[in-house]
């Protein structure tokens, strides 16, 4: 057949790119991209861009629908004792619903755990044995009492959608640390996606590839398409892939200025790696029953965050740079997320259970690793809760952006240190207030990245996830 008869070449890969190379988005050109713009080795840019970097990797625990400070890990023995009084001279009420209620203390019980004394609610029976392990930041603000618009900051540094996500500008960075799995990973909850859904793992006006990766953690075939169909026979399959391949390396000869193509060839290779990468990945054969018990998988409950848990910390040790993971999805009846509007003790009772046991094992379980000193681990949420009642005499919360509760641990962070600190009974920042854009800031640091200096040129702009703000808590660090 001439050549003359081909179909063209983009038509080919429009209509074949819906398997191995959808797939393989999460991994091209950022390495080799910004070793160009830098001067530098790939090699060098894995220990950072512009410092030494403390954390090679990244794993989020994001509690999707704001969790209550006061009910979680900021204690206010005051608010106890204006339980039921009105909430006056404090400033602008910041609810989502504008139904102010009375204070009301919490109905959990608060008890110190560690030699560092952390105050932790009930809630958390597991993580309260690692509080000494823990970075507490007591002073976080946040822009929105909206949700979606907060999530998409905590996510992306901004209030509105189609910006590139956290995990997106590291991927963009620092590259990828492996050769067979992308470099951004996302996991969601089993129960549903998150409000904004992938618009939070977005790569926006950044290359592709830097798009993270969902994984459909709810069902037996994590990513879509990653299998050969079983009617198309290996050597059919086999036959397509080498077509394919000469095809992009004939026009990449032809083209020897476009360094894109050569990146596109090694994403066709990286999807075929992953066809034996991911499932390897998530098989949990090879795991102790012990290891699995730690993890919650025999708990109905905590089951779903047990798997996505014990699937990150085997993402992260086969070198997955940044792993999302969820809890809670988007709104629902009954709620499937941190969203206490109705009643606090029903809502965080059932949403505590589910991470508690998991969230505490990956910790334990990096730590025993010794992956603990170079992973940095954040829990984080998109804003509090009011320290009063949603309506008189109801038992939930509204939104509150004006002072909530986040924590890291691990690599380049002080163990055992609460930064910050809230007003008598949670509602505004007393001392030492961190934005988000000073959160985001300080991760980036912690990965050797200047949050300055990492940009990328779109629309006249030179974008970079802290927008013109930002500036690194070194109190947080080691």
């Amino acid at each position: 057949m001439s050549a003359d008869a081909l179909l063209p070449r983009r038509h080919f890969l429009s209509q074949t790119s819906g398997n191995l190379g959808s797939v393989a988005l999460a991994w091209m050109l950022g390495r080799d991209l910004l070793a160009a713009q830098e001067g530098k080795s790939p090699a060098k840019i894995q220990n950072g861009l512009h410092f030494p970097a403390k954390a090679k990797r990244v794993v989020q625990i994001f509690c999707c629908g704001g969790v209550s400070q006061v009910d979680t890990f900021d204690h206010k023995p005051v608010l106890d004792k204006m339980h039921g009084k009105k909430l006056e001279g404090r400033g602008e009420l910041r609810g989502f619903f504008g139904q102010p209620g009375l204070l009301m203390k919490t109905p959990f019980a608060m008890v110190q755990h560690g030699e560092t004394g952390s105050w932790v609610s009930d809630l958390f029976p597991h993580l309260a044995k690692s509080v000494d392990k823990l970075t507490f930041i007591h002073s976080m603000v946040a822009k929105s009492n909206n949700h979606t618009p907060a999530t998409f900051q905590m996510n992306s540094g901004f209030t509105l959608n189609g910006f590139p996500s956290v995990g997106s500008w590291v991927s963009y960075g620092l590259g990828s640390l492996n050769e067979n799995l992308p470099t951004f990973v996302v996991l969601p909850d089993p129960r549903g996606l998150p409000a904004g859904g992938s618009i939070n793992w977005t790569a926006g006006f950044l290359p592709a590839e830097h798009q993270g990766t969902a994984f459909r953690t709810g069902a037996t075939e994590p990513v879509t398409d990653l299998n050969t169909p079983k009617d198309v026979r290996p050597e059919a399959r086999r036959a397509g892939l080498d077509l394919l391949r000469k095809l992009n390396s004939k026009f990449a000869e032809e083209n020897p200025s476009d360094s894109s193509i050569a990146a596109r060839l090694r994403a066709y290779e990286l999807g075929a790696a992953m066809q034996a990468s991911i499932p390897e990945s998530i098989d949990f054969s090879d795991e102790s029953e012990a290891t699995k018990k730690a993890y919650g998988l025999d708990h109905e409950k905590a089951k779903g965050m047990g798997r996505n848990c014990l699937l990150a910390r085997r993402l992260l040790e086969r070198g997955v740079r940044f792993v999302q993971l969820f809890s809670g999805g988007a709104f629902g009846s009954p709620r499937i997320n941190w969203d206490g509007h109705e009643d606090m003790v029903r809502n965080h009772r059932n949403m505590a259970i589910t991470v508690d046991q998991p969230v505490h094992a990956l910790i334990e379980d990096l730590d025993q690793r010794g992956m603990l000193d170079d992973t940095l681990v954040i829990w984080a949420t998109e804003f509090g809760r009011g320290p009063n009642t949603q309506g008189i005499n109801k038992p939930g919360r509204d939104h509150h952006p004006d002072a909530f509760t986040m924590f890291m641990t691990g690599a380049g962070v002080k163990r055992g240190l609460h930064y910050g600190k809230s007003d008598e009974i949670g509602f505004g920042v007393e001392e030492k207030p961190v934005s988000v854009y000073d959160f985001h800031a300080t991760v980036l640091r912690l990965l050797g990245i200047d949050h300055e200096r990492l940009t990328f040129y779109h629309n006249g702009i030179r974008r970079r996830l802290t927008d013109v703000h930002g500036h690194v808590v070194e109190g947080l660090l080691s």
